[in-house]
């Protein structure tokens, strides 16, 4: 008897069930990176799983399932993750955009909507995929600047920025922080960010794909998760113009000990922190006092 995708499929989420993986887990993951290496999208994989097995596929679903039994991330398999309604092109080089970014996004996105006044000056510290940069650039048909300090990370931004069009209207910038880009008092309108805000002394608990692939400089913001967070807050203090706003994500737990940071630098009014879907406060807003 011929045997079919399906089949191929479901032996494969048969594989990671041996590997410790939960059956719902293993089947989600072995359809995705079989749909990947088809190229198919759901509706295509739905209406052909039934098709016979293609000459190549055994053996390469084989190569990809092995890594995933590893705990490799299932984006860096299949080299692109989803983010906003857009597919971004993700490698070893940068973090893997998480659904609960997507808030501050739509927290950048509000400021802007609220603001008055000319083109707005935005730049987002730490862009790794350019996921956040592409997807204000695209919303709001807005100038963006975009930092990091892996040039890994800038080359698939800008490769995400081309895919999407949007290379017109970032400017990538290798370096910290700022990396020397207005500097100056009251240089930007804007300042967003997803720093590195997990605690150092916190890394054997992360799960083995976060903490065994995904790139140490995206994820770890010293040994209390704040070091980063501290250099941004007093970074933006400055550089804001009155009425800018300081868009960033943080940490769960982190809420308290970030606003306590933000009211330090006696620059900013009222600190808005925003929750995910989880009911975590997730995305942390503070405006640059007039």
């Amino acid at each position: 008897m011929t045997r079919s995708l399906a089949a191929l499929v479901d032996d494969a989420a048969d594989r990671l069930v041996r590997e410790g993986f939960s059956p719902a887990d293993a089947r989600v993951d072995a359809g995705v990176i079989a749909r990947a290496l088809l190229g198919w999208d759901v509706a295509t994989w739905l209406a052909r799983q039934q098709e016979a097995v293609p000459v190549t596929a055994p053996a390469r679903l084989d190569a990809a399932i092995a890594r995933r039994a590893r705990r490799e991330p299932v984006a860096y398999i299949t080299g692109e993750r989803e983010f906003y309604g857009r597919p971004f092109r993700v490698t070893r080089d940068v973090l893997i955009p998480r659904g609960e970014t997507e808030f501050v996004v739509e927290a950048a996105l509000a400021c802007l909507a609220a603001r008055r006044g000319g083109a707005p000056r935005i730049i987002e510290i730490g862009t790794g995929s350019g996921c956040i940069a592409v997807t204000i650039a695209c919303e709001a048909s807005v100038h963006v600047t975009a930092t990091d300090v892996s040039s890994g990370a800038i080359a698939i931004a800008r490769e995400n920025a081309r895919r999407h069009a949007a290379a017109g209207r970032i400017d990538f910038v290798e370096g910290s922080l700022l990396a020397g880009r207005g500097t100056a008092p009251g240089a930007w309108d804007l300042v967003v960010s997803n720093p590195p805000y997990v605690a150092r002394r916190d890394r054997d608990a992360l799960a083995a794909d976060v903490r065994e692939f995904e790139p140490d400089q995206a994820l770890f913001g010293g040994d209390d998760g704040l070091e980063v967070i501290r250099a941004i807050t007093r970074t933006a203090s400055t550089a804001l113009a009155p009425g800018g706003s300081l868009v960033m994500e943080i940490a769960a737990g982190q809420a308290d000990a970030v606003r306590d940071l933000i009211d330090e630098r006696r620059a900013f009014g009222a600190v808005r922190v925003q929750p995910d879907l989880q009911g975590i406060p997730r995305v942390v807003v503070a405006d640059r006092v007039r």
